[in-house]
């Protein structure tokens, strides 16, 4: 008979570590006897303590940095804004993510995704499987919502989801991040606390 062992079942790893610390000759660690204490809170309160604006300057002078294109655009001018932008990369095709209307509505764009003058908008929908992934490589420009700007370091993050997977964010040849300003933190630390947060209430 054949045994199949399971990806992450709690049998498997107990007898796989107990294995480990025999060859090792040592005991089993544990977290409970030996707590991750850390040295100090500055991942919590680096940069805590600056405004919206401020961050806001910093995630742009950061961005930059590291050779981001940083727009900064009203409701009001939005739509504008990334017309001229598929104008300027001659972009022929987009991919967009399958949000529902209220998401794009938060930016002012409802009307906007509905008159694009392209030759071709995919949007990425986790019914179609992997071409969605076929779809993200053909796609000149993808446009995504990102969860938050680490004012810090320039860089966003964004969870995989069914309106807007993985690839979604790297395939295309050119990426566009929208990002509140409310939305924009001061450090890494900072966006895993409200991943976490989620996580627990269960609407990640």
């Amino acid at each position: 008979m054949v045994r199949v062992l399971k990806d992450n079942d709690a049998q498997n790893r107990e007898k796989f570590l107990e294995r480990l610390a025999k060859k090792a000759d040592r005991p089993r660690h544990t977290l409970t006897a030996d707590p991750f204490l850390p040295l100090n809170d500055l991942p919590e309160t680096t940069l805590a303590d600056k405004t919206p604006e401020e961050l806001l300057e910093l995630a742009q002078v950061n961005s930059e940095k590291i050779h981001v294109e940083f727009k900064r655009a009203t409701i009001a001018t939005l739509g504008g804004l990334l017309d001229e932008y598929l104008i300027q990369k001659k972009a022929k095709s987009l991919l967009l993510p399958s949000f529902k209307a209220n998401k794009w509505a938060e930016y002012g764009l409802s009307a906007w995704k509905e008159h694009l003058a392209l030759e071709k908008v995919y949007t990425w929908k986790e019914a179609l499987g992997r071409e969605n992934l076929e779809n993200a490589n053909k796609s000149d420009v993808a446009l995504g919502f990102a969860d938050y700007l680490l004012a810090e370091s320039g860089t966003i993050t964004a969870a995989s989801t069914k309106e807007q997977g993985r690839s979604f964010h790297f395939l295309p040849t050119h990426y566009v991040a929208l990002v509140k300003k409310s939305t924009i933190l001061p450090r890494m630390r900072h966006a895993i606390y409200r991943y976490e947060q989620a996580l627990q209430q269960g609407t990640l």
